[in-house]
């Protein structure tokens, strides 16, 4: 699942605790343009000090470019502020339907997408893992009464199938709860905005329109007024609401569907982990809007004076599609690090993540494989505001044989807001499983149409570290995979005796509990520590 936070949660929140402050107070200004980029000293807000660190330290060096892998929904790669930092596979002839350089996969000129069928046609929703395992599962233990007579595979089979019937009950639960009043919520504000435009003889309703209404106006013109009055009192809109909509109506009808399954259009043995034959090369894909918005904050053209400016300004960004709407397979997320891996990319960054893995064997397989070739992989933590240090969410740094990924970096997301708010409220957080934090509240970044948009979620905040992880490689080639994470974790922003509220509780707590390095990443004293360990080297 792509980990882009649309707020569906949080509207519920704030529509049904109109009296909590808590709920009320989101964002009383707005967050600075290209706040993630700023510098805390010279700006005030926490963002990783990008622009100092081009200013002070880079300004007048050379630097390599580093191919960067994103593994997402898809990326539009004519974009205005991507289109020239795009990798071009340069020994593939393209549309020429010949695997000309052999690695499997053909006319792979900027990427390649595991969600596409060979006519062309692409998967653009899915349901949810523990959907799939629960409808696999449930064909063969719905009307098993003798557990004692299961063979100890079947019964450790049968356990799982119990688990993710109540997961999926929960989940069920929790839609139904909360869904059916945000869908009905919004149908009612399309027919208070009907209402209004016809009454008003306006298309889009102002403020100011809705001033011109009075007692004497008709009941139904004031009850439509009354439910935009709503929504400004709560701090949402039009689109935000309409997210909310669309993400419920969604789960309903693919997240949960039990019957649901487009893997046909693909057409390959989706059980078969080893079957890498599969896919097109079109790597835009029906809904770009996520991949796009975290290629930007990664690789926005920085010598430009179009829209944003990105974290690394010598980048090639490699499409590569495997994250619908709903959730990832195991099978494709393993197949793009080692397409990624084989077609030269040194970082990866993975925006997405479940709570269920049927195949992780091969995903871990894939991660070893990128460690062996010297690949760093940097994931968003996710979006459900808990510690998954006790938590299930995939994929991991933490192998199924109880090792760890040492080519890993795992990101909680952090707000442009004063402390107690400076996390996230819906970022996951571990003090033994999150790494680092970085900004992903309110990140403006491209979006399909050569367009920018505001998205919130740790999938903004992994391709911050993405950016930063780019930029030292690109002024320092001499440093491998390992040294780079170091200097990220030990130049990250210490905030040991900042209290912040920690996601889902609200509890007051230490900042440095909520990480293993108990930082927020910073550009500036990144390289100033990188060009240290490089005088170092130089003397030795």
């Amino acid at each position: 699942m792509k980990l882009c936070k649309f707020l569906p949660f949080i509207l519920l929140l704030l529509l049904c605790n109109l009296g909590n402050a808590q709920y009320l107070e989101l964002s009383p200004e707005k967050a600075p343009l290209n706040w993630f980029n700023l510098d805390y000293t010279e700006n005030g807000v926490r963002g990783i000090s990008t622009e100092r660190a081009y200013r002070e330290f880079l300004n007048n060096k050379t630097s390599k470019s580093v191919l960067v892998a994103i593994i997402d929904s898809g990326i539009d790669i004519n974009h205005e502020d991507l289109v020239d930092n795009i990798w071009v596979n340069t020994r593939e002839i393209p549309n020429n339907g010949i695997d000309d350089d052999g690695n499997g996969y053909v006319d792979d000129i900027n990427g390649w997408d595991f969600l596409g069928g060979k006519d062309g046609t692409d998967i653009a929703r899915e349901t949810m893992e523990v959907t799939r395992e629960y409808a696999r599962l449930k064909k063969i233990y719905q009307y098993i009464q003798d557990i004692a007579s299961l063979s100890p595979a079947m019964k450790a089979e049968y356990d799982l199938y119990k688990k993710y019937k109540a997961k999926y009950e929960a989940k069920v639960q929790e839609l139904q709860e909360q869904g059916p009043f945000v869908i009905k919520l919004y149908e009612k504000y399309i027919d208070s905005k009907l209402i209004l435009s016809s009454h008003l003889k306006v298309r889009d309703v102002t403020k100011e329109d809705l001033n011109k209404i009075t007692v004497k106006d008709p009941d139904e013109v004031r009850k439509a007024k009354r439910v935009f009055e709503l929504l400004e009192q709560i701090g949402q809109d039009e689109d935000k609401l309409k997210e909310a909509y669309e993400y419920y109506d969604a789960q309903f009808k693919f997240g949960i569907n039990l019957s649901f399954n487009p893997r046909g259009i693909v057409g390959d043995d989706v059980e078969n982990v080893n079957d890498r034959d599969y896919g097109n090369n079109e790597v835009k894909g029906p809904d770009a809007r996520h991949g796009t918005h975290v290629a930007g904050i990664v690789a926005a053209n920085r010598n430009n004076s179009l829209g944003i400016a990105g974290v690394a300004n010598n980048v090639k960004i490699m499409a590569i599609r495997a994250v619908p709407e709903g959730d990832e397979r195991d099978k494709d997320v393993a197949n793009a690090i080692r397409y990624a891996v084989d077609n030269g990319a040194k970082i990866i960054n993975m925006s997405f993540g479940k709570s269920v893995s049927p195949q992780k064997q091969a995903v871990d397989e894939a991660v070893r494989y990128a460690q062996s070739k010297g690949v760093l992989l940097i994931h968003a933590a996710g979006n459900e505001n808990e510690n998954i240090d006790i938590s299930d969410n995939y994929p991991s740094k933490k192998f199924a044989d109880g090792k760890m990924a040492e080519n890993w970096l795992e990101v909680g997301a952090t707000s442009w807001m004063q402390p107690p708010s400076a996390v996230a409220e819906f970022s996951n957080y571990g003090h033994k499983t999150v790494d680092v934090f970085a900004p992903g509240v309110d990140l403006k970044s491209t979006v399909v149409g050569s367009q920018y948009e505001d998205l919130s979620g740790t999938s903004m905040a992994a391709p911050v570290v993405t950016g930063l992880a780019a930029m030292l490689m690109s002024y320092y080639p001499d440093f491998d995979y390992r040294k780079i994470k170091q200097i990220i974790l030990n130049s990250s922003t210490k905030l040991s005796k900042l209290k912040v509220s920690q996601p889902g509780t609200g509890e007051l707590v230490d900042f440095s509990l909520l990480s293993s390095s108990g930082g927020i990443v910073n550009a500036y004293e990144a390289v100033k520590l990188a060009e240290q360990e490089m005088k170092f080297l130089t003397k030795k």
